[in-house]
């Protein structure tokens, strides 16, 4: 594997899949925002201290290999959540926000490169671990901003 300045950004398509490799898929367009979210559920859900999500265009990803199963959780927001993984290894690949049909989130450490990824927003960070060292040019929030143009790429 290649390696690549964390301050780089790689051109698209980028490749990725699950653990077991029953999942494949492909990314054709450049993220939109890649952020940390220190929220319980992504702490529970990645089995760390945070989770991470991609933002990419709906359209831009594509399975190449695989079927993903998937579970629906209702946020306290009332906001829906689609989430989607690997069915034999339980990987999760991605979620889908209902108030962002045209986008998802991908968890980009299953990305085959992930050499580059750095979050430039840290969202919840209310219930952040106090050991997380945050970097000092990122932006950081309490929980999520009210105005998300950010997740937009706005």
């Amino acid at each position: 594997m290649n390696k690549v300045s964390r301050n780089k950004r790689l051109n698209p398509p980028y490749h990725g899949g699950c653990e077991c490799g029953a999942i494949r898929y492909t990314v054709s367009a450049a993220p939109i925002v890649i952020y940390a979210c220190h929220c319980t559920i992504c702490q529970t859900q990645s089995g760390s201290a945070f989770g991470m999500a991609m933002r990419i265009s709906a359209e831009s990803f594509s399975l190449t290999k695989g079927t993903l199963k998937t579970f629906r959780r209702v946020a306290d927001s009332g906001q829906v959540f689609t989430n989607s993984f690997c069915p034999y290894c339980g990987t999760r690949i991605h979620h889908r926000a209902d108030r962002t049909p045209g986008q998802i989130s991908l968890k980009p450490g299953t990305l085959d490169n992930s050499s580059w990824l750095r979050p430039s927003h840290h969202v919840f960070l209310r219930s952040a671990q106090t050991w997380v060292v945050i970097p000092d040019d990122a932006l950081r929030f309490e929980t999520v901003p009210e105005n998300r143009a950010w997740l937009r790429g706005e």
